[in-house]
């Protein structure tokens, strides 16, 4: 048996033999477990996401929009450029 310090990932280990490099079945079947449950929540917002902004900026674009448009026929209307 030897003492072998190593310096992997930003992680320091200490090997005392050869076989303490080797993963378990059990640890190696629980992080594929794992993995694999992480696999289909990739890239999804997580829960209780509040959307509540965008629709402030949605609601004040559609009120900008639809009251230049009111604004813009009640001028014409007035202006006598309406047939």
């Amino acid at each position: 048996m030897y003492n072998e310090r190593v310096h992997t990932f930003g992680v320091d280990c200490v090997l005392t033999c050869p076989s303490a490099q080797t993963t378990s079945k059990r640890l190696a079947e629980r992080k594929v477990e794992k993995f694999e449950k992480n696999i289909s929540k990739r890239g999804l917002p997580k829960k209780g996401y509040n959307y509540s902004v965008e629709l402030i900026v949605l609601g004040l674009l559609v009120f900008v929009i639809v009251g230049s448009y009111i604004f813009q026929m009640i001028r014409a209307a007035t202006s006598g450029e309406i047939a």
